[in-house]
């Protein structure tokens, strides 16, 4: 019984277009892009609660080890903020001021 769910499953999997493959790629990316984007906004407010007297800046390098992820993620993560106007880029280069 369960085999034949497997063998179907995989079925269907295999009958769907390149297209369809492609779409369900990119709204995965977007979301996965969203949730790094709402860590890095919580890491933010994280940290300026324990510092709460100065800005919260940080490097995408620093970022990216700190939450396990590579830095052009993050650096794309970070512009998705920007746009929203979450995080500012500060003086120094790979460098962002955290709107806390």
């Amino acid at each position: 019984m369960a085999g034949a769910a497997g063998i179907a499953a995989t079925c269907g999997w295999s009958l769907q277009t390149n297209e369809a493959r492609a779409q369900r790629a990119e709204r995965n990316r977007r979301k996965q892009l969203r949730r790094l984007a709402d860590t890095i906004s919580a890491y933010g407010r994280n940290v300026h609660l324990r510092y709460p007297s100065g800005d919260v800046v940080v490097s995408e390098r620093d970022l990216a080890e700190q939450l396990h992820k590579r830095p052009e993620t993050v650096a794309t993560a970070l512009d998705l903020l920007l746009s929203e106007q979450k995080v500012q880029r500060a003086p120094l280069r790979e460098y962002w001021k955290l709107n806390v």
